[in-house]
């Protein structure tokens, strides 16, 4: 029986490093041919937008944001995995403006092939970021299976008339994201040997912060929309905000914060297959800019696990927005703007 510090949980997994959803467009499809949901006036947020989490209102001022996240390993370390587990699935409820209270863990695990000290690593992981964001764990599901997963449904809170969607950015807003891209190619690297220590760290470190601060110092300004970027990417994320606003984003490739030396993993075929699916699915959505090469195209749809906020403020706000964050720690950018032209779809500059 293998020990923890013996196998590599990234090796267990059939699906690559990069933990990703299905596909959009697939997922899409199957969405599509389901019939639609009993309506309830109290649905404050559903399926209709593929927002980050559904939103039920309970009384005039708190309504529950509700969210579910699992995925099979992407890094070695099992105490690090589920750290980037949880700080992924609590993500969600941040990015609508709530207040993450409890979570449910979900598990897969292969208990006779795996020693159990990695079971209790990965669950002593998401415990200690649990805590970390003040939320109380309630319970949780396991199942015995061939392949590691794991993940938790998380339950927030927010008032009613303060929820943020990805459906309300504003012509003349302008666009910050918090934490940078190519974490899909990274953790791909990962997998196959490619990444130094002090790059391993880098990459974990930006998966393990919490959007909490993020989320508390958005509150305070004129914030008109919101989202995570996650397995759809920077620009999956962004033309879902483009197409549920009824606006047109412009992005400033040069602007975006990307981890130092993606370009050159990706040039050595790290690509995870989720980034390509990306690619393929906003393609008829975006134009990009002469200058950039394929793989540039490729990293800006890069599948995230555990990204930063994709935030529509308003010019007014955005600089003490950007000022607050980064002294406070979140190391956020000015990445474009909104704009009244092309609805639903993006320019990369």
């Amino acid at each position: 029986m293998e020990t923890s510090n013996q196998v590599k949980l990234t090796s267990l997994t059939t699906k690559g490093g990069c933990g990703c959803k299905i596909g959009p467009a697939d997922l899409v499809q199957v969405l599509q041919s389901l019939p639609p949901a009993v309506s309830n006036p109290n649905l404050l947020v559903g399926l209709d937008t593929s927002d980050d989490a559904g939103v039920y209102k309970l009384t005039d001022d708190v309504a529950i944001v509700q969210t579910l996240d699992f995925f099979t390993p992407i890094v070695d370390d099992p105490y690090d995995f589920g750290q980037i587990a949880a700080t992924n699935a609590i993500s969600d409820v941040y990015a609508m403006g709530g207040t993450p209270i409890t979570a449910l863990n979900i598990v897969a695990f292969p208990i006779a092939k795996l020693d159990k000290s990695i079971l209790t690593e990965i669950l002593r992981g998401a415990g200690d970021k649990l805590k970390e964001a003040g939320v109380t764990l309630v319970g949780g599901h396991s199942i015995d299976d061939q392949e590691p997963k794991f993940g938790l449904a998380v339950t927030g809170t927010v008032h009613p008339e303060k929820v943020l969607t990805n459906a309300g950015a504003k012509a003349g807003d302008k666009l910050v994201l918090t934490k940078p891209i190519g974490v899909g190619i990274y953790t791909t690297s990962l997998k196959h040997g490619a990444l130094s220590n002090e790059e391993i760290e880098r990459v974990t470190s930006i998966m393990t912060t919490l959007n909490k601060t993020a989320s508390e110092v958005m509150s305070k300004y004129e914030v008109h929309a919101a989202t995570d970027v996650t397995g759809f990417g920077l620009l999956g994320h962004a033309t879902e905000m483009a197409k549920a606003s009824g606006i047109g984003i412009r992005i400033i490739s040069e602007q975006v914060p990307i981890l130092p030396r993606t370009k050159e993993l990706a040039e050595a075929g790290r690509i995870p297959g989720g980034t390509k699916s990306n690619y393929a699915h906003v393609d008829d959505a975006v134009t990009y800019a002469d200058k950039l090469d394929q793989l540039d195209r490729y990293i800006l749809c890069d599948a995230v696990t555990s990204g930063g906020l994709l935030i529509s403020v308003s010019a007014n706000d955005v600089d003490q927005l950007i000022d607050e964050m980064n002294k406070k720690g979140v190391h956020a950018a000015i990445i474009g703007e909104v704009t009244s032209v092309h609805s639903g779809n993006i320019h990369v500059d």
